[in-house]
């Protein structure tokens, strides 16, 4: 088998493969790409078990064959070549690969196509398409408020639910809770499944800035297609819980603050505020957010006012600050809006303006109040 490519494209696709290949796999087949030849088609395949990404490109080939490639070797030896045109030259029974560059020849060993393990199929799948950058601003959203806790399976992801002509993208880790809505889809059902937090940085870091993904699933994978590439991944097996019942309806006390100023603000007084809990506390009043923090263990205390706009009730409310600025941290827009019922339930954060189709809500528990 031999075939030629450019060395600056074959880097290319293989750099949005290898976020699938992991460095102490359990089979180690895992740490090859494998290579694919149909025609001049080229077909690339990377996978954890968990998540594959498969991409195709054009190569010029005198015969079709598959081999199992080490990645590492591979992408080091691409990195250090400028870009030129190299042939690879496979030797079927031995499994031995020569790559020829106008530097001179690399041999390294390949591995069986047949240990590769078998990539999910798309078996009754139903389907939604929807434009890239909408999928990718609903990732960057949410991603960040899924959990790290094992025992929390379903909270380790992200909820995605088809509802006929919209996507609900959901996730938690019970402290902090974000929900994404894009109306704007065809679907012929409604639907639900929850995707890996790993899965989904590998998608984010792999879609394109434009463009159309089609999202099919099942009862088992999603599979995302933009362009040339393909991502599966498998779904978390698990209930998610019922996060509508958290998010308090009547909310009759509104902050609206400058983002930029409230995040700085919050990140200097945060500084103050006790390593373990990060509380600081808000005391609202007609027009008027004082922002304090203290430490006691240590003696610290810190205290700063911002001009903002208040109405409703005089409130003091107790939140972590690390939570606060990193969800101010992922809204965009100049202005967001906190809304409150009362110091004991949560506090909903939401951008000044949305664009049209799309709904964003940011909830962040309260932290009880040291006395």
């Amino acid at each position: 088998m031999k075939f030629s490519i450019s060395s600056s494209e074959l880097l290319k696709q293989l750099q949005k493969l290898s976020g699938a290949i992991s460095s102490n796999p359990v089979l180690p087949i895992l740490e090859d790409f494998l290579f694919s030849i149909e025609g001049n088609q080229l077909s690339i395949t990377s996978t954890n078990l968990e998540t594959s990404i498969e991409t195709v490109t054009e190569v010029s080939s005198d015969e079709d064959g598959k081999l199992a490639i080490p990645a590492k070797i591979l992408l080091e030896t691409l990195k250090a070549l400028p870009d030129q045109p190299i042939s690879f030259t496979v030797d079927q029974e031995t499994r031995g690969i020569e790559i020829t560059s106008a530097y001179g020849k690399y041999k390294l060993a390949g591995d069986a196509a047949e240990d590769y393990p078998e990539i999910p199929t798309e078996d009754n799948v139903s389907a939604v398409e929807i434009d890239s950058g909408i999928l990718a601003n609903a990732l960057s959203k949410t991603i960040f408020a899924t959990s790290n806790d094992e025992l929390r399976l379903a909270m380790t992801g992200v909820l995605v639910q088809v509802d006929f002509d919209k996507l609900v993208f959901v996730a938690t880790d019970a402290h902090k809770l974000v929900k994404y809505e894009f109306s704007g889809i065809q679907s012929s059902e409604a639907s639900s499944f929850i995707i890996p937090k790993k899965s989904l940085m590998l998608l984010k870091n792999t879609l394109p800035s434009d463009g159309q993904v089609k999202i099919k699933f099942n009862k088992s994978n999603a599979f995302f297609e933009f362009g040339a590439t393909r991502l599966v991944c498998r779904l978390i097996d698990a209930k998610y819980p019922d996060y509508n019942a958290v998010i308090p309806t009547d909310n009759p006390n509104e902050l609206q603050i400058s983002r930029l100023d409230f995040q700085n603000s919050l990140k200097r007084i945060a500084i103050y505020s006790n390593k373990t809990t990060n509380q600081v506390v808000l005391n609202l009043d007609n027009g008027s957010l004082t922002i304090s923090a203290q430490d006691l263990d240590f003696s610290n205390e810190a205290t700063e006012q911002q001009a903002c706009d208040y109405t409703g009730d005089a409130m003091s409310i107790g939140f972590n600050a690390k939570f606060l600025i990193e969800m101010l941290g992922v809204l965009e827009t100049d202005n967001v809006r906190l809304k409150l019922s009362s110091p004991s339930r949560a506090g909903i954060l939401v951008p000044d303006e949305i664009a049209e189709g799309e709904d964003l809500l940011m909830l962040v528990m309260p932290v009880m109040m040291n006395n």
